[in-house]
């Protein structure tokens, strides 16, 4: 597995889900992460589109040189890409 896929499974521990419209649909975000959000009409649909926007962002950020925080024991940071 390769770094990049362990640290996005790192940070899916860290998504927080909650149910919004009466349970009608779900809102997702990735604490310390920010603009990493998605939504869905289920919590598991809400999952899978937040990994896609969460990849996304990891991609874009390391393309352009950002500082992506750690995650568990997974740093980024410095990582020749």
């Amino acid at each position: 597995m390769s770094r990049l896929t362990s640290y996005i499974e790192a940070s899916m521990q860290h998504a927080e889900f909650e149910a919004v419209l009466d349970g009608a649909s779900y809102y997702g975000t990735i604490p310390g992460m920010r603009g990493v959000w998605a939504s869905a009409e289920t919590r598991e649909a809400c999952a899978a589109e937040l990994e896609e926007v969460l990849e996304t962002w990891v991609l874009i950020g390391l393309q352009r040189g950002r500082s992506l925080p750690p995650m568990g024991d997974i740093d980024l940071r410095g990582q020749a890409w």
